[in-house]
């Protein structure tokens, strides 16, 4: 099995079941290979589970290449549609390993940092300027959205999109 269906199918495990409750031999038989491969391509069940979260970080900054913050907030609505609604990968998983594992603290700042990044560079493209207040605003909406969505389904990310736009619109 290729290195990038491994990727794809540990992100699969581990999303669905969480990194601790992931063992090595269900990581093995989804990947059909031996543990002593598995160890062999990628090290460590924490290195494998950095390699998922850089995988899951390129592409949800891809889904969120936006230039509007109702743009952004539509694309988390498809996110959690198309990837489901069980909160954050990488704050799961950072909360499982209480930020004691190098190679997923590492990976969760680096996500979280860019996603800050992001939703600056949105804000800004959206205004005309930067509005760092509004941008961090925006931020804990998605954020909050993503997480309640646990519970609530794509309902709250478009609560939470209806209130940014209230945002956006009193800061024009």
């Amino acid at each position: 099995m290729p290195n990038d269906e491994l990727t794809i199918a540990a992100e699969r495990l581990f999303d669905t079941n969480g990194y601790s409750a992931t063992g090595m031999d269900s990581l093995t038989q989804a990947a059909g290979m031996s543990s002593r491969t598995l160890y062999k391509r990628v090290g460590s069940k924490a290195a494998l589970m950095g390699r998922v979260l850089a995988e899951r970080d390129r592409r949800f900054m891809e889904a969120i290449a936006v230039q509007s913050v109702d743009a952004l907030f539509s694309a988390v609505e498809h996110w959690v549609r198309t990837e489901g609604a069980r909160g954050c990968l990488f704050l799961r998983s950072l909360a499982e390993t209480g930020g004691n594992t190098p190679e997923i603290a590492a990976a969760v700042t680096a996500h979280k940092t860019a996603f800050r990044h992001r939703i600056h560079k949105i804000v800004a493209a959206d205004l005309g300027h930067e509005d760092p207040a509004l941008a961090e605003q925006i931020l804990i909406l998605a954020e909050g959205a993503t997480h309640a969505a646990v519970y609530r389904g794509v309902t709250a990310v478009s609560a939470a999109r209806s209130a940014a736009g209230l945002l956006v619109d009193a800061r024009r």
